[in-house]
């Protein structure tokens, strides 16, 4: 068996600088698929093969994500990493150096018969933990020379600084996106504050009848404004249990071993937005029970129950608030922000349907809104 021809010493010195110049442009490679292309058309100037291909792992496979070859090879498939030469020189972390393929066991010969591939180099990318191969063929029989190993090996390395460059610069670009999304997510999320704000000052200030009546309960609904903000904070901004909202909302008026109060209902999350609103339709509610209904007498209960029912083709969430034991209800004469928070609010946000009702036995307040972004299972 001969080895392969020496290149000339002009041609020498050519895949040399064709060498720094690939190492150059994978300095500068931003994506993956960029890396791909460099490796692709260096590897097989520098080496003088007849093809190249440029192998990445992926998990238990190896994905053949491109070449440059005289006749088509493996482009885009996906072979299990221990039946290919990359799996081997990936698992192994060493070059495989092989004169003859179908006289050595490492190759999957039924995959190599309808290429023109003789004989290969596989050079890993990583030697501690390779993360792809390169691939060098060559139409003919024989061992390839310690030059073309040598420069294979060094495009590997060079290769192996350019994915870790390709990983950061993603993970950069993530965080700056990240980034904006946050600043443009807080500025709408202040602005809604604000919006609220005023809107909760300039109704409680209508329909209080003294300065100290509008104090006391303009900072009460400013507190359950607050106490939503902080609980959706401290959970980072992610979607809010609704069950930990009525919790939070009626835990003012609960004292440690109360019965007067009865939960449940199955998980449901909600959107962030929608769970501030919720809170407060929730807390108005209770507020009330304390001023005026089943929560003002010792003997009165409240029931916060849900429910997620089928209704034609989608499904509803039903939420019930019933108080009973209280004194006589009777229709207010006039119906404040309160009432209109509780009617219009919540049921508004998740484009629901909502129902308020003086029964004389006690006040009952039926929400129905459809699972939709804003209202999901739990």
């Amino acid at each position: 068996m001969t080895a392969l021809a020496h290149t000339t010493e002009d041609a020498s010195e050519t895949s040399l600088f064709d060498l720094v110049d690939a190492i150059e442009q994978l300095a500068g490679a931003r994506t993956i698929e960029e890396v791909a292309d460099v490796v692709r058309k260096a590897a097989r100037r520098i080496s003088g093969a007849d093809g190249v291909t440029f192998v990445l792992r992926d998990e238990d496979r190896c994905w053949y994500l491109d070449e440059e070859a005289i006749a088509p090879l493996w482009k885009g498939q996906k072979f299990p990493i221990q039946t290919c030469v990359s799996g081997w020189a990936m698992l192994n972390r060493q070059t495989a150096v092989i004169p003859d393929i179908y006289a050595d066991p490492r190759v999957p010969h039924d995959a190599y018969r309808p290429t023109f591939v003789k004989s290969m180099i596989m050079t890993p990318v990583r030697s501690y933990d390779p993360i792809a191969a390169i691939g060098a063929y060559w139409a003919k029989l024989g061992a390839p020379g310690q030059l073309e190993i040598d420069r294979l090996a060094a495009m590997a390395r060079a290769t192996a600084t350019a994915l870790a460059n390709v990983q950061l610069i993603g993970s950069l670009e993530e965080a700056v996106e990240r980034r904006d999304y946050l600043i443009k997510e807080l500025d709408h999320r202040v602005k809604n504050t604000l919006t609220a704000v005023m809107a909760i000052s300039r109704r409680t200030l209508r329909h209080a009848e003294t300065p100290e009546a509008f104090a006391a309960t303009f900072s009460e609904r400013i507190l359950s404004l607050a106490s939503g903000h902080e609980h959706l904070a401290l959970r980072r901004w992610a979607d809010a249990d609704l069950r930990e909202l009525v919790v939070l909302a009626l835990s003012p008026f609960r004292a440690e071993g109360d019965e007067s109060l009865a939960i449940a209902g199955p998980d449901v999350r909600l959107r962030p937005e929608a769970a501030v609103s919720f809170l407060m339709t929730c807390h108005e509610l209770a507020t009330n029970a304390a001023k005026y209904g089943a929560l003002s007498r010792p003997c009165g209960r409240v029931a916060a129950t849900w429910t997620i029912d089928k209704v034609g083709g989608g499904e509803v969430l039903t939420f019930d608030w019933r108080e009973s034991g209280g004194p006589q209800v009777a229709e207010p004469e006039r119906r404040g922000f309160g009432t209109e928070l509780i009617q219009r609010g919540f049921s508004r946000d998740v484009d629901g349907e909502a129902r308020l009702d003086f029964a004389p036995e006690g006040v009952r307040f039926r929400l129905t809104a459809p699972l939709s972004s804003k209202v999901m299972r739990g």
